[in-house]
């Protein structure tokens, strides 16, 4: 089962698909790298550096090493543009007094979709058609009503829902408030409560009081308030068989097991076929298997929490970015890492008391980025063309965490808040948006947070302050955490091992190549052994010439001995 929610989904224009061409084919190559060429490399044990290939012809120059021991560079070519799906092919060529043989470079992996990330992805799709079809002019009157009071428990009304996983069907289902509290409704469809396959009174007063006590409180302090287009006063939750269905059994792919779509936020008059209220979908136990994969009533206790609480983040995102700030929604790869830290707060809201629940809310995110680790040059960052894979939700939520932990006032939960609010900017979206938020270039954001990766916590190295993360120390965290969950929670995805091992080569004799996708690349470790002359290394196109200005490559640079 995936636990990995909805997706912002820009199109690609014509404009962005000509910057993401390769190089012209008659630009010359570049010219081999001598002493004398720019993007010198002077640097002490922990320091670091970022070459503008743009600046030096492509060259990074490596004195000789005089010292008695083996100088270390960890190197991260990346495309730093913060332009969505951006991409590139690249090599790093090294070179010193004599040519050197090359080494072979590793091929990406292909990795399956779960079907949770495609029904996502259309429905992020149809919100940005949305926005775009439907002007401020259709949009909720700046004037609002006279506030609703909450639906009363036993009410009954009409909800029209996603019928396909493309979104293309709305049928009605009939539903009836079973619960009603300080922040939810709980609706659950007829159809469940005839058949019986629906939450007891118990479960339900259960969820209500997470989410009023818990969910509600950490999403809204941490991303501010939902828009209340209804003026009930409360966020609706419709359980629903219509949920489970989106995919048939076997489920081979995953199930769906929640949704929040944007289209309920627009009036009638924009979007017939919404439900012009703050709504949450969720599956209902169906332990028979009668409308699709069996789901047992503790099976929804347990994944209906985690997906509320990412998915009222989009919620309240789509609210401040299209109904308030009459724009465009936050694009997906900063908008899912923002779910995902989400989750990751739910996760906090449990420990050290609940190792269960704990593991429930923070596996999904542990093996995400995991994943990416493994092989961080093959996922996007900065991604909405994609349906973003597991690898990619990793490298959201990683960069997100990561930009909290450098830019709150300090650690603690209330200071985060404050810092994660000024990120569901309105009148901003993607690297544009941190940037603003952070006073910092987002390639500048890019390069620490690639080499904080690495170092943040490697043994027997002390991390500058700008490349750590301060609420993970991911070398000892994910044995710990693997460990936990699977006796807790059953749950054995969490790698029991830190992932991230960088290729290592002489650094004369490198010969990496490969693609630089938006935001992500390649880690290698170029080693200079005592007594070694200087060696230069050349960083273009896999055809050698210069790579083009608009994905703003870089090449970091950290010495770790």
């Amino acid at each position: 089962m995936s636990r990995d929610r909805g997706i912002w989904l820009v199109g690609l224009s014509s404009l962005l698909a000509a910057a993401c061409s390769s190089s012209n084919a008659t630009q010359p190559p570049l010219a081999p790298c001598t002493a004398a060429s720019g993007g010198r490399i002077a640097l002490q044990a922990t320091e670091y550096t970022a070459i503008d290939p743009a600046q030096t012809a492509g060259c990074a120059v490596f004195p000789a090493n005089t010292t008695p021991s083996t100088n270390e560079y960890l190197l991260v070519p990346q495309g730093a543009s913060g332009v969505p799906d951006d991409s590139a092919s690249f090599q790093l060529r090294g070179a010193g007094l004599a040519a050197a043989p090359p080494l072979a470079a590793g091929a990406a992996g292909a990795t399956s979709v779960p079907v949770q990330l495609q029904f996502d992805r259309n429905l992020r799709r149809a919100e940005r058609e949305l926005a775009a079809q439907f002007g401020r002019w259709l949009r909720p009157s700046a004037v609002a009503p006279a506030r609703a009071a909450a639906p009363p428990v036993g009410d009954t009304r009409p909800f029209k829902v996603c019928g396909t996983l493309d979104c293309n069907t709305h049928p009605t289902v009939t539903a009836t408030a079973k619960k009603v509290s300080a922040h939810v409704a709980i609706y659950v469809d007829s159809a469940a409560l005839k058949s019986g396959d629906t939450l007891g009174t118990a479960d339900l007063d259960a969820l209500a009081a997470v989410f009023d006590t818990l969910l509600y409180p950490a999403d809204t302090q941490a991303f501010g308030p939902e828009t209340d287009v209804d003026h009930n006063g409360v966020v609706l939750v419709l359980m629903t068989g219509k949920v489970n269905s989106l995919v048939a059994n076997p489920c081979t792919t995953g199930f769906v097991a929640g949704y929040f779509y944007g289209g309920d936020l627009l009036p009638p008059a924009s979007f017939p076929n919404g439900n012009y209220a703050e709504i949450f979908y969720s599956i209902v136990p169906d332990p028979n298997g009668t409308l699709s994969c069996p789901h047992t009533a503790t099976g929804v206790n347990h994944s209906v929490p985690g997906t509320f609480i990412h998915e009222f983040q989009h919620m309240i995102s789509w609210g401040r970015h299209v109904v308030n700030g009459n724009g465009f929604p936050e694009e997906l790869w900063l908008n899912e890492g923002l779910s995902h830290y989400a989750e990751e707060l739910g996760s906090r809201l449990y420990v050290p008391a609940d190792s269960t629940t704990f593991c429930y809310f923070i596996a999904g995110n542990l093996y995400n980025s995991g994943q990416y680790f493994t092989k961080p040059d093959s996922s996007f960052l900065v991604d909405t063309a994609g349906i973003g894979g597991l690898a990619n939700r990793g490298a959201y939520w990683l960069f997100v965490r990561y930009v909290v932990d450098q830019f709150s006032a300090d650690t603690s939960i209330p200071s985060n808040d404050a810092f994660t609010r000024t990120l569901e900017d309105p009148m901003r979206t993607g690297a544009t948006n941190l940037a603003h938020a952070t006073a910092t270039s987002f390639s500048t954001l890019l390069g620490r947070w690639a080499l904080a990766n690495y170092v943040s916590d490697l043994p027997g190295f002390t991390a500058p302050s700008q490349l750590q993360y301060a609420k993970w120390r991911f070398r000892s965290d994910y044995p710990t955490i693997a460990n936990r969950c699977a006796v807790n929670a059953n749950f054995t995805g969490i790698p029991g091992a830190y992932p991230l091992t960088p290729n290592s080569s002489v650094g004369s004799a490198l010969n990496l190549s490969g693609m630089l996708r938006s935001g992500s690349g390649p880690y290698t470790i170029a080693q200079q052994p005592a007594g070694a002359t200087g060696f230069t290394l050349l960083f273009s196109t896999g055809t050698g010439t210069a790579l083009r200005t608009s994905l703003v490559p870089r090449l970091n640079v950290l010495r770790l001995q």
